[in-house]
């Protein structure tokens, strides 16, 4: 059972002291001491995870709607994911720097998407490595300006210094990263997700950081392959872990049972879409035919599946 950790009073005075004297370039002063470091779960030693909300880019939430890790060894500490904008990386790092002192080494992205990468700039530093899926920089690349304007617009002041920050160290099938007497496996798949996604192993304590190739509560969101995530989740579930992290969802969960209710969508979605498409129905239906049923069992339906429905469509309409 995860539990919040309640990081040292001390080191969090003297943080909001320095973030709020004018902290990274690019932060309006103040504006991540103001909000306050990001709260943190202990899922497992040495592995802590902010849980975000269920919610949209809003500035209420500074853009940290993505769940993100730090996992600290014996010499450095590595971060999983960032958030959506420069203010939700600075308090994910006042978090890290409340719960060590030990150097922050690696900031690994699982995808391109901005609730997973935007926050990355405020860990930018000597010494600190990027991380990501080998085919992530394209990805990213090509979705920047898109990206970097939806901060703005929704986020307005909040947003000022997000900047997109590219991996610098690339993953092509696997890499480990050592982090003192803690080995993490890095690991890039095939399209499901995604094109570019990557799951982090604590070789120590069996937690694997999955990323959005697991939600839980929060529906499944389609910017890949619906047959490739299907066919990967086959693989995955195959294979033990102590628990897993999700993208979206809960600060840890048990494997493989969580990723039962995230398979069952897909694999609706799929034969939903098949259906409508067999029917002769156009992609316009897709939409409204393509799990209905399912409204009320997902945060955020009405704003995701109808873009599922439609990727899908677009996937299996030549198949």
């Amino acid at each position: 059972m995860p539990v919040p950790f309640r990081p040292d009073r001390r080191r969090l005075l003297a943080l909001g002291a320095a973030l709020a004297a004018g902290g990274a370039g690019g932060v309006r002063p103040g504006a991540a001491a103001a909000a306050g470091p990001l709260p943190l779960e202990r899922v497992a030693d040495g592995v802590f995870v902010y849980r975000a909300p269920y919610e949209l880019i809003a500035p209420a939430n500074d853009g940290a709607i993505a769940n993100m890790t730090l996992v600290v060894g014996s010499k450095v500490a590595a971060v999983v994911d960032t958030g959506n904008s420069r203010l939700s990386g600075e308090r994910m790092l006042a978090a890290v720097r409340a719960v060590t002192d030990r150097p922050l080494r690696y900031v690994i992205n699982t995808h391109m998407h901005p609730d997973h990468t935007l926050g990355n700039a405020a860990f930018a530093g000597e010494g600190v490595r990027f991380v990501g899926h080998h085919k992530l920089p394209r990805a990213l690349s090509l979705r920047s300006e898109t990206y970097l304007a939806q901060a703005n617009r929704l986020l307005g002041a909040e947003a000022e210094g997000t900047r997109i920050v590219l991996p610098d160290l690339l993953v092509e099938d696997r890499l480990a990263l050592d982090l003192g007497g803690r080995a993490l496996q890095l690991e890039a798949h095939p399209t499901a997700h995604t094109d570019n996604d990557l799951t982090v192993f604590d070789s120590v304590t069996g937690t694997w950081i999955m990323g959005d190739l697991l939600f839980v509560g929060h529906i499944p969101t389609l910017d890949g392959s619906l047959q490739g995530w299907l066919a990967l989740l086959d693989t995955l579930t195959a294979r033990p872990a102590a628990r897993a992290v999700p993208g979206h969802g809960p600060a840890s969960v048990a494997w493989p049972q969580a990723a039962a209710a995230e398979r069952a969508y897909l694999d609706g979605l799929r034969a939903d879409v098949r259906r409508i498409i067999a029917e002769g129905q156009p992609m316009s239906a897709a939409p409204d035919l393509a799990r209905p049923s399912e409204r009320e069992q997902w945060a955020l339906f009405d704003e995701f599946n109808a873009r599922n429905a439609i990727a899908a469509y677009h996937e299996f309409e030549w198949e």
